[in-house]
Formats: C-alpha cells, structure tokens, sequence
C-alpha cells in the first residue's frame, strides 16, 4: 500500500516555520503579532509577508508540514515486515514520551483556533482525514484487505485511535505531575482497539 507523498515546503519557508512555532505557543494565534512572527524567524516584516501573507496562511503551513513528517513516519511503519506491530510501538513510543514528533502545545493552540476558524478548520480537518487513511493503510496491509474495504470496515477504529491519541497529547499540556497510570490505560485501549480490527478480518 503506497500513501500519497505530500509535498514539502521549500528549505527556507521551513527554517520560517520552525523558528515560529514557538511564538506561536508562547503568545497563542491570537496573541502573535505578525511582528512577533517575523522577528522569530529575524526577518523584516515586508520580507516576511512574501512567505505568509497571514497568520492562517502560517498555521496552515505547519499543519501540512507536520502531515508531511507524519506520511514519513508511516511510510517507514508500512514498509516493516510487520506494520501493526511497527504501528502498536510507534503509538506507544509516541505517548509514553519515548519519542516526540510534535510540539502538543502547538497543537493545542492550532485545535483551538481550528474552532473559530473555517479556514483552519478545514486545513486541521484534512490532517485528521490524511491520519486516519494511513491508520487504515497500515490495517489493510496487515490483515490483506483491499486498502477501500479496510477504510469502509475499521474507519471508526482508525477515529477512535486518534481520539485517544489526541487525549494523550494533550495531558503533556497540562504539565500534571504522575500521569503513567492513564497513559498506560490508553495504550491498553490502543492494544485492544488494534486486537479488535485483527480479529474481526479474521472472522470475515
């Protein structure tokens, strides 16, 4: 099963959205100015807005960047000889903190923007659609069917992963002192959830 590559942004619109992210976590959407943006990313405001015409334009940018390292990340879980496996670990290194892929705080403030704004809404809509078409990718690949009937069967499984996943993520933000217990109870969840989609292609 191939996944659409997405495209990437050029070298230096990527060194602009790194340099960024962080202002946009410590001031929020609202709060950044596209001054406060610039000066992130040591550029003059005129030169900036030849990259991003608007504060959307940016959070838009750095959702389709991180649906980009997202494909990369299951590219590499599809070509393993074993992918739900590849699939289980990368969660659970992704949660228990193992690995971290992605600022959750950013994520935060890009959800609560998505609320108010169509245009993001539909950029962030989109990430959560290319998501979960790779959660389906890597279903059909373990289980043989066709990449169509693993989407029409185990869509809400693929949903319900990506819920538990956000939750995660977003206990990060809280900075609650111990929270191995309930991660370890989403991970179980995940476990199950996965054990479910395998057993049911084996019943059918």
């Amino acid at each position: 099963m191939q996944l659409p590559v997405t495209p990437q942004p050029d070298q230096r619109s990527a060194e602009i959205l790194a340099s960024v992210r962080q202002a946009f976590v410590e001031k929020g959407f609202d709060g950044a100015s596209m001054q406060d943006l610039a000066r992130a990313a040591g550029m003059s405001v005129g030169n900036f807005y030849r990259y991003f015409p608007s504060k959307s334009a940016i959070v838009k940018a750095l959702i389709e960047d991180d649906l980009a390292d997202v494909h990369n990340v299951f590219h590499a879980i599809l070509a393993a000889p074993r992918p739900m496996v590849a699939l289980r670990q990368g969660l659970r290194q992704r949660i228990d903190g193992t690995i971290h892929d992605h600022d959750p705080d950013l994520w935060a403030e890009i959800e609560a923007v998505a609320r108010r704004s169509p245009e993001i809404g539909a950029a962030a809509q989109r990430m959560e659609q290319g998501v979960a078409k790779m959660l389906t990718a890597v279903f059909a690949a373990e289980t043989g069917l066709t990449p169509a009937e693993a989407a029409r069967r185990f869509s809400a499984p693929a949903a319900f992963i990506m819920v538990l996943f956000k939750a995660a993520s977003c206990m990060s933000c809280t900075g609650a002192a111990d929270q191995s217990d309930l991660k370890a109870m989403i991970i179980r969840s995940i476990d199950l959830t996965l054990d479910d989609v395998i057993t049911s292609a084996q019943k059918a």
